[in-house]
């Protein structure tokens, strides 16, 4: 991240820098995220358990809104990106299967 603490001093190519990292930081975290669900479908397999929770994915929604919330960032919108996040990770670990 920039260490310009104002980015209104910054300039256009200095701010779509900023941007560009944060995208890579974005795609880094779901990489994460994503080998960490992995895992998870490895567990449920050995444990025989369903690969769909539904406790779990509202846990995951609800948390989603309250980080949202947090931020100040439309939750609508953040809860889209995670239910999208579910619903692959819930494929891959079906086709694992």
């Amino acid at each position: 991240m920039s260490t310009n603490p104002n980015p209104e001093d910054m300039s256009l190519d200095e701010l779509r820098d900023e941007i560009r990292t944060i995208d890579r930081e974005i795609v880094e975290k779901i990489a994460q995220r994503t080998y960490v669900a992995d895992t998870i479908a490895q567990v449920k397999d050995e444990k025989g358990l369903p690969t769909t929770d539904e406790q779990q994915e509202q846990a995951v929604m609800d948390r989603a809104g309250g980080n949202a919330k947090q931020f100040d960032v439309d939750a609508n919108l953040v809860k889209a990106i995670f239910r999208l996040l579910i619903e692959l990770n819930k494929v891959e670990q079906r086709e694992s299967r």
